[in-house]
């Protein structure tokens, strides 16, 4: 499944757009269903709730943000109250670099009536290169059986700059 980014050019009329592709056939079903499904965007931290909201092809979202029957022809995500799309939310969350998106792989889990998703892969516009990101299991979990990597890098990062402070006021006091 992946995020197609359209209105590259149009940014005076709406910004980018994010179409959705090739989704699962539960997915699918499920939001022809619905009409409009909550997004929860997975991060580095975990899941976080957002303002997006993926809208069925044969809907569109009233002044209430409820789903009513449209004829946009395409499955997607829709800012809702976001102030940003769900492009720059995936740039920002995953501090992916600068430009317009072509594509954003994803993975979609649905819990309690909402769509988790996950980003796996992005590919800019201009590059011809498609790019992991990285999917982190159990973001904030430190136990004695399982320490997250990004626990684990912060730690480090920590101990490290609380080793040069140390080294520092030896340095400082020996003179």
């Amino acid at each position: 499944m992946h995020l197609q980014q359209t209105k590259r050019a149009s940014r005076a009329t709406g910004g980018p757009q994010y179409y959705f592709h090739d989704l699962s056939e539960p997915v699918k079903l499920y939001l022809r269903e619905k009409g409009a499904v909550q997004v929860a965007l997975m991060t580095p931290y975990g899941a976080t709730k957002s303002h997006f909201v993926a809208v069925s092809r044969d809907s569109k979202l009233s002044q209430e943000q409820k789903p009513v029957p449209g004829e946009v022809g395409h499955d997607r995500i829709q800012q809702g109250g976001a102030g940003e799309s769900i492009g720059e939310a995936i740039r920002h969350g995953y501090d992916l670099p600068p430009g317009d998106f072509e594509r954003i792989d994803v993975d979609i889990e649905i819990f309690d009536d909402i769509f988790y998703i996950t980003p796996l892969y992005f590919k800019l516009a201009e590059s011809k290169k498609q790019i992991s990101i990285g999917r982190i299991d159990n973001p904030l979990t430190f136990t004695r059986h399982y320490a997250s990597q990004l626990w684990v890098k912060h730690l480090v990062a920590a101990t490290s700059n609380i080793n040069r402070r140390n080294t520092a006021k030896k340095n400082y006091h020996a003179r």
